[in-house]
């Protein structure tokens, strides 16, 4: 009889896990990070699930920076398929915004810009309550760990005070966007400056 017992209670055990590894879906690849607190960056992230890629974007009206640029973000895949079932991000989520120069005369282009093949720079948001204290940027000039950005720093307080979810500018992620809505998931702030606009 107690074997009976402890082979059901174990065949419970294993059915609970699988139920639970069925529900959270695909596993977050969480940061790592070196001894002395740096972010190793995710070699691969151009494998991860591709979000969007923005021209010549800036945030204040000062930042002109004399050439053409491209951005890209891409979001760990884990985080991007929880994302798509709660409309926010869950911990230990990493976006990459991967910088290109814009280039004009190559090829057959005649007309518009295209992206060259030089990272111009990286910035990974991480959000890791145990060890950021929440949501914390990293910039890499090379693919050396980085330094987390000074906390004084201005995209802290812009992202605060104008990301669409969680301290994420997911009003500029198009497949993103109508999630968040769907969900319920914008934030107060940004639904202010929408209705402001319209």
């Amino acid at each position: 009889m107690k074997t009976k017992t402890i082979a059901l209670t174990t065949a419970m055990t294993l059915l609970c896990s699988v139920a639970l590894s069925d529900s959270t879906g695909t596993p977050i690849r969480g940061p790592v990070y070196t001894d002395d607190g740096r972010l190793t960056l995710p070699e691969d992230y151009r494998e991860w699930v591709y979000l969007s890629s923005g021209f010549d974007m800036a945030y204040s009206p000062l930042a002109m920076s004399g050439h053409h640029m491209f951005d890209n973000v891409f979001v760990e895949p884990g985080a991007y398929k929880a994302f798509l079932a709660t409309g926010t991000w869950p911990d230990k989520t990493m976006l990459v915004l991967e910088v290109r120069g814009a280039q004009d005369k190559g090829s057959i282009n005649k007309s518009g810009h295209y992206q060259g093949t030089e990272v111009m720079g990286r910035e990974v948001h991480v959000k890791d309550a145990a060890h950021l204290d929440g949501w914390a940027f990293f910039g890499f000039e090379s693919t050396k760990p980085a330094k987390m950005t000074p906390r004084t720093a201005d995209c802290y307080s812009c992202h605060a005070n104008h990301a669409a979810v969680d301290n994420t500018f997911v009003q500029f992620y198009p497949t993103l966007l109508p999630i968040a809505t769907a969900k319920g998931t914008l934030s107060a702030a940004y639904k202010a400056e929408s209705d402001a606009r319209h």
